[in-house]
């Protein structure tokens, strides 16, 4: 028999989980929760990288039962896991819902666990998928937002009259950055959009080549405060060693930015929205609770920019919660008061 151990198991329900307590904790890495609110709610809280492989769901209040795993299904995070029912007795009609729903298998109480381990071991061979951030940008999202068209018309627009009137700063922006440092003039990098779309997102090179690889070392200068999750989804660096002379005084005044009028054009992103994230960023809000700001609009400019940019002690939980309050808010005269307060938050005192 194969060992599982690696597998990681959520258990929801009291009732029966104590009879087979032992077997699954030798067999599995097993996370238990009392009832079936505290399952959502644990869901909830995982990112791409802790969500589990098999959740056990004990069917003792159907409707709430097959509520929750119609939302699991629904999530691109989690509806490739391998979902089994546990029900109290032989009952017709839990096992033909059970069937419509799609589950991976209904077990009667008291059951083999042995069987059950052989069964998870066909399904997580042949069944288990983990998405990765890449799948996600292909899955179609039941609620995907898509730009109403008289935002896109004003995108469009306001852009190309920006950078027409911008253009002989671009010019010159262009020429100090090659006279400044050895590289490209536009930095391009992979970005998650609405969706989880990911596009070339364009910038002015403000940091020297090869800053990317460096990340890893600068942890500690993260802006974003340890919310006591253990990690943090947004990087902002105090400081930046990586940044060029030139740099620094591009960034203060968000000249770096304007590059990206041209993915506004081009239909990437929306000039008022969430911003568009690295894909490290991305793959740690995959959530039921963090995904929301994806089923919004992204964006050149946003809530963030204008409430708390550049300001350390502002946690990583507090720059979800702006951004999950755009999706869920925004409306035209949100994005015409975010314009208007953008102007004087280009100019930030803090390096990051």
């Amino acid at each position: 028999m194969e060992n599982n151990k690696r597998v990681s198991l959520v258990y929801s329900g009291s009732k029966h989980f104590s009879e087979s307590a032992e077997a699954l904790n030798n067999m599995f890495n097993v996370v238990a929760v009392a009832d079936n609110v505290l399952l959502e709610d644990h869901l909830n809280k995982m990112s791409l990288f802790s969500t589990p492989d098999v959740i056990m769901i004990e069917a003792d209040d159907e409707e709430l039962v097959f509520s929750l795993v119609e939302k699991i299904k629904s999530n691109p995070l989690t509806s490739g896991l391998i979902i089994i029912l546990i029900g109290d007795r032989q009952d017709l009609k839990l096992k033909l819902r059970a069937i419509k729903a799609k589950v991976h298998d209904l077990y009667v109480h008291p059951y083999e666990v042995d069987v059950l381990n052989e069964r998870l071991n066909f399904l997580i061979k042949f069944k288990l998928i983990k998405p990765n951030i890449e799948q996600l940008s292909v899955i179609k999202k039941r609620n995907e937002y898509h730009v109403p068209y008289p935002k896109r018309i004003f995108d469009m627009i306001a852009s190309g009259a920006v950078l027409l009137v911008l253009s002989p700063i671009l010019l010159l922006v262009a020429i100090l950055i090659k006279l400044d440092s050895k590289g490209p003039v536009i930095y391009k990098s992979k970005r998650v959009g609405t969706g989880y779309r990911i596009f070339d997102f364009y910038k002015f090179r403000s940091m020297k080549v090869g800053a990317d690889a460096e990340l890893k070392n600068l942890s500690n200068l993260n802006q974003y405060a340890d919310d006591g999750s253990g990690s943090n989804a947004f990087v902002k660096i105090k400081n930046d060693p990586r940044v060029t002379k030139l740099g620094n005084f591009l960034r203060n005044s968000s000249l770096d930015e304007i590059p990206q009028l041209f993915n506004v054009i081009k239909g990437d992103m929306s000039l008022v929205g969430n911003r568009p994230l690295p894909l490290y960023e991305a793959e740690m809000l995959t959530s039921n609770e963090w995904s929301l700001r994806f089923l919004g609009p992204s964006g050149l400019t946003g809530l963030w920019q204008i409430s708390k940019r550049g300001k350390s002690e502002m946690s990583d939980t507090e720059r979800k919660q702006l951004d999950n309050f755009y999706a869920k808010n925004y409306s035209v005269w949100f994005d015409l008061n975010i314009m208007l307060r953008t102007v004087p938050a280009l100019f930030q005192k803090e390096k990051v």
